[in-house]
């Protein structure tokens, strides 16, 4: 894992292809531009978690509320 600083203004770019710019960063949140070719998938970790449980329960019986739990979880982190 790199670990980088960036301020509001500045970027870094991950191959030639992708670039994340810092658009702001106020009351401990940060704005990120991220400019990329459509082929490639862009996803909040929350919502990647929550399709992966979605998966799981549609292949086993699962109580359907497993996903609203999720869900709600990650709504409390941003």
């Amino acid at each position: 894992m790199l670990i980088l600083q960036r301020k509001a203004g500045e970027s870094l770019t991950i191959g030639d292809e992708i670039e994340i710019s810092v658009l702001s960063v106020e009351a401990g949140r940060v704005r990120l531009a991220i400019q990329a070719p459509k082929s490639v998938s862009i996803l909040r970790s929350e919502l990647k978690t929550a399709a992966e449980v979605n998966r799981e329960a549609a292949g086993e019986e699962a109580p359907p509320l497993a996903l609203l739990d999720v869900l709600r979880d990650a709504g409390g982190q941003g």
